[in-house]
């Protein structure tokens, strides 16, 4: 197991949005608001905290979850932190730490669900995780060489 694995239960902020790289992998990005709520015990009040997060995913579980989630939708979120790094159009640095989505899942806490099956292409294999070729596996650096900007 990875030692940087996350695991996040929150409700999507936005629809998600798909796109398909070069190598015609799709790729889904969507992020996901995490309310904490405690009664503070000196004022008997109650507060509130949101943290968001955004969440990558790869493969067939991108389509899946753009075709199954949306805005609203609670979702319990595993996989691992990555640090993502870039430059601006005018020279800014800007960095970024992300989640890289092993399992993206519908809540049932407060809803239901219908599970349908998608056939999997025939001499399939996804036990590498469905993620790009170029994506780090639990024994590798948590480094991202894509090739090309995923979003």
């Amino acid at each position: 197991m990875p030692d940087n694995s996350i695991t996040v239960v929150g409700n999507v902020t936005r629809d998600p949005e798909l796109k398909f790289l070069n190598s015609g992998q799709a790729a889904v990005r969507l992020s996901i608001a995490v309310n904490r709520r405690w009664q503070n015990r000196q004022t008997q009040e109650w507060e509130e905290r949101v943290s968001y997060f955004e969440v990558q995913g790869y493969g067939a579980m991108a389509e899946n979850a753009a075709n199954s989630l949306q805005k609203g939708t609670r979702v319990l979120v595993t996989g691992r932190l990555e640090q993502r790094s870039w430059e601006t159009e005018n020279g800014d640095k800007r960095s970024i730490v992300e989640i890289n989505a092993d399992e993206i899942a519908p809540s049932l806490r407060f809803a239901t669900a219908v599970v349908t099956k998608t056939p999997r292409p025939e001499g399939s294999n996804f036990s590498s995780g469905d993620r790009p070729s170029s994506a780090p596996r639990s024994n590798e650096p948590s480094t991202y060489a894509f090739d090309e900007e995923p979003f």
